[in-house]
């Protein structure tokens, strides 16, 4: 038995979603804990893309998926995605896919809200993706919130959505300058989504628990990044979420105890969407060249993903974070025919070399980051089955980074592609 948490160690976007559908084959259950539709994780399979924003990525592995307390959860979008998934042939009953009763919901106006806040802060905007995630994180920290256990009960839900709507209208069109909502229409629509979705409801804590207790193997499924921890990330340029490795036993509802691996995924270079401070961001030539071979757009915004080199200084504070076991390095591929690669091995600030992440976005703003220069390779390692088919260079570079994380790479990807895989340790053998 292992029960095993992914976690994203960037801003997000390192290739989670493969490594999740690679890994799920040995798997039980795959369980998704923080975060809304904010989140993209695609995986490729015989070279046809999928692309899943609520569900975990075990669905393609056909493995009972299950979405935690800790996710916030837009019932369109994600009937919108099982609807997807089964129109490309992938069967979703209701044994299969769990919804967690106390999960709460994203509300129309919280997407409101959302938007006309953005809107509001002009230039000042934080870049949020419009999704009502921040909203709905907010209503269920100030005892607003409305779960799926409230949906399903069609009285006791009308009740809250009309309480509710007479603060949100009042705050959309008095301070938002926003067009106002109808809560008929919203009780109407929600209850649709509720008689699609109620077989999928049920305590899916005691479910993992259970799992746990006969033995079977349990994947903990994270969205974003370490760095858009909205405790330890570059707040206030972060998510909604705590999206660190402990979050999975609050988000899931296991105890710490249960925990056994903790892999964090690394992109072999770094990107970030949207603003927020990022030390090591390229904006030159090779920026350019990582952003085109890495087709580095949002999975859930189509945004630009800025570029940059590796940075072992937040890759560090991920380490510590999420008490890490291992790393899978994706992209790998993304810098064959380099001349050279960088690594960020600290930051300088006002003439001292810092090797810890700063909370300050002041001294973030200040810093420069030191690199260590390594030769690249010419080669095309997409192929490569076995670490021993890598170049001497792209080996030397996994190498320190190992060195400089004091973390060992236990999975390398080489390729968008489930096959395009090298597995060092495999957590559940």
């Amino acid at each position: 038995m292992a029960n095993v948490v992914i976690v994203g160690t960037q801003w997000g976007d390192e290739g989670k979603g493969k490594i999740v559908d690679l890994l799920a084959e040995h798997a039980h259950l795959v369980v998704r804990f923080q975060g809304g539709n904010n989140a993209g994780h695609t995986m490729v399979v015989g070279g046809e893309q999928f692309i899943c924003h609520l569900i975990p990525s075990g669905i393609l592995q056909d493995k009972t998926c299950i979405i935690g307390n800790g996710v916030v959860v837009d019932p369109a979008v994600l009937l919108e995605e099982i609807d997807n998934l089964q129109s490309r042939g992938i069967h979703i009953a209701a044994d299969r896919l769990l919804i967690s009763e106390r999960a709460h919901l994203i509300m129309p106006y919280h997407k409101s809200v959302d938007h006309a806040r953005e809107q509001f802060k002009g230039d000042k905007k934080i870049g949020t993706t419009g999704r009502g995630i921040g909203p709905a994180y907010e209503d269920k920290a100030t005892r607003r919130g409305i779960r799926f256990v409230d949906l399903l009960d069609p009285k006791v839900f009308a009740e809250k959505v009309k309480t509710l709507l007479d603060e949100k209208n009042f705050y959309l069109k008095n301070y938002l300058s926003a067009d106002v909502l109808d809560p008929q229409e919203i009780i109407d629509q929600y209850r649709q989504h509720a008689q699609r979705l109620a077989p999928h409801v049920a305590n899916v804590s005691i479910i993992i628990n259970d799992a746990i207790k006969n033995g079977q193997h349990v994947m903990f499924e994270g969205a974003q990044g370490t760095h858009l921890d909205i405790d330890h990330g570059t707040y206030p340029f972060v998510t909604s979420s705590n999206t660190v490795a402990g979050n999975a036993c609050c988000g899931a509802g296991v105890g710490p105890k249960q925990i056994d691996e903790v892999i964090g995924i690394v992109k072999a270079y770094t990107t970030r969407v949207g603003a927020g401070p990022f030390p090591s961001e390229l904006f030159d030539d090779v920026g350019d060249e990582i952003q085109k071979v890495g087709a580095e757009f949002g999975a859930t915004t189509g945004r630009r993903r800025r570029c940059g080199w590796l940075d072992t200084v937040i890759l560090r504070n991920a380490v510590r974070l999420n008490g890490l076991t291992g790393l899978a390095i994706t992209k790998l591929d993304v810098l064959d025919g380099l001349e050279s690669v960088k690594i960020c091995t600290g930051y300088e600030y006002r003439g001292e070399i810092i090797q810890d992440f700063p909370a300050s976005l002041d001294v973030l703003a200040e810093c420069q980051p030191v690199y260590e220069n390594l030769p690249g390779w010419k080669e095309d390692i997409s192929s490569a089955k076995v670490i021993e088919d890598l170049p001497p260079n792209a080996r030397n570079y996994l190498d320190r980074i190992a060195e400089l994380t004091e973390t060992e790479p236990h999975i390398v990807s080489v390729g968008p592609d489930r096959d395009q895989t090298i597995v060092l340790k495999h957590p559940y053998r």
